[in-house]
């Protein structure tokens, strides 16, 4: 195990630079999903501006898919930016990603209306969508993998942890911006141009961003092991080890995949609530908000605990309580159709559901070779996305319409998370405490 002065012959000055390492690369995380869950949570309005038919069913559901669109394009920016970011380094990685973001969370703020330009409105909101995706799958990668490797091991759950924190972050920046527009506008004017002014906001980050990441020191180039004895093999290619941690591989796609469709299940909840249960819009940002707000403790305090007690209780018995409670809490608001219900029992999933998505950011990243992390991750994850993301909200949009029923996400969401179970339970222990015990266990 590093210590604190091994840290500082790596990276001079790493204690006093820590703080300021996350606070630049969850920054543009947070920034990447403030721009995917205002989308979400302005999805009816979003679509009277850009796909206006005589049927509010057919523009939700138009909304919905260009909303899917930026999810065809991440495994795509995974593979491009995340080997570039294997090859070249993370923090140039980290910097193409955000100013992508930036662009691409201003042309949705400013793309004229359907009503103003025609055809042109969609088309551009479909592109504006395309290159969000496409650069969060580059992000996700470069960023879990430069915080894996800036921290020392000791604290590195805790660290990794802040990516999926600053999720919650972002979700709980929209929802309160989310509760301010639709208490200071009408709904007309939340209709016209109250959804603009949430990207908008989110936009003004990009300059602060880009600027704090100029300054970070890159880790691809530090070694993590000893250097290799003279005459020693060549290191395998980068393909030769994918193969080699394909049960890394696999465990994170039923995981991730899992994870995804709880993600949008939640940031559904807002159309959930005005569409299915028929609260008003602000009782829907209410309840986003207070689950994401409660989870961002909770997925930190999830990372620290990983770090002494190991990533597999944390994970396994997190995600199994998470589980357990998914179909009681939509039966309970189905039943009683109360606004405390509702607002109660979102806020204590979505936060539940925080204990094992904080800690196996760090899981995967350290199961990974360095060589491949930044590509291997955001292959990973995006994979998952792209398969469940873009189609989750879709899914759950229809189950509801169909059958009428407003428990029909819990038994979407129950099965989902049963799978990603299963991978927990298959995934190998890899915190650094739990190895260093195994390693000096004598052998038999």
């Amino acid at each position: 195990m590093a210590s604190s002065s091994d840290a500082a012959e790596l990276i001079p000055g790493a204690d006093r630079m820590q703080r300021r390492h996350i606070v630049a690369v969850t920054m543009g995380n947070a920034l990447e999903f403030y721009d995917f869950v205002t989308y979400a949570f302005f999805s009816i309005q979003i679509g009277h501006a850009f796909f206006p038919t005589q049927s509010a069913y057919a523009s939700l559901t138009l909304s919905l898919a260009t909303f899917g669109a930026g999810f065809l394009t991440r495994p795509i920016g995974a593979f491009v930016i995340g080997n570039y970011a294997d090859r070249a380094g993370r923090r140039p990685a980290m910097m193409l990603c955000f100013l992508l973001m930036g662009c691409a969370i201003v042309a949705m703020a400013v793309i004229p209306s359907y009503a103003t330009i025609g055809l042109a409105a969609p088309i551009l909101a479909v592109i504006a969508r395309m290159t969000q995706g496409f650069s969060l799958g580059g992000e996700i990668g470069s960023n879990t993998a430069y915080l894996s490797e800036a921290a020392l091991p000791a604290n590195r759950g805790f660290v990794v942890s802040w990516q999926g924190a600053s999720q919650g972050v972002a979700v709980t920046a929209g929802g309160l911006i989310g509760v301010a527009l639709t208490s200071l506008l009408p709904a007309t004017a939340l209709d016209a141009y109250g959804w603009r002014i949430a990207f908008l906001l989110g936009a003004v980050t990009v300059p602060f961003g880009l600027w704090l990441r100029m300054s970070l020191p890159e880790t691809l180039h530090r070694s993590e092991t000893a250097a290799p004895a003279a005459g020693a093999a060549p290191a395998p290619s980068r393909l030769a080890q994918a193969r080699r941690h394909w049960r890394i591989f696999a465990c994170g796609l039923g995981y991730l995949a899992s994870g995804t469709i709880g993600t949008y299940i939640f940031t559904y909840i807002v159309t959930y609530a005005q569409d299915t249960l028929h609260f008003s819009a602000r009782v829907g940002f209410i309840a986003s908000t207070g689950g994401t707000f409660l989870g961002i403790p909770v997925t930190l305090l999830a990372g620290w605990l990983s770090d002494r007690q190991g990533r597999r209780p944390l994970t396994v018995w997190g995600n199994l309580l998470f589980l357990a409670l998914i179909y009681p809490t939509f039966a309970w608001i189905a039943a009683s159709r109360s606004v405390f219900a509702f607002i109660t029992g979102m806020i204590c999933l979505n936060a539940v559901s925080g204990i094992a998505t904080g800690v196996f950011y760090a899981a995967l990243a350290e199961s990974l070779p360095k060589s491949i992390r930044g590509s291997g991750f955001g292959m990973i994850y995006s994979i998952a996305i792209a398969a469940f993301g873009g189609t989750t909200q879709l899914v759950v949009h229809w189950l509801t319409n169909v059958t009428g029923n407003p428990v029909a996400p819990a038994w979407y969401l129950t099965g989902a998370v049963a799978i990603g179970q299963v991978a927990l339970i298959l995934m190998p222990e890899s915190a650094p405490v739990k190895l260093a015990k195994l390693a000096q266990r004598p052998r038999q």
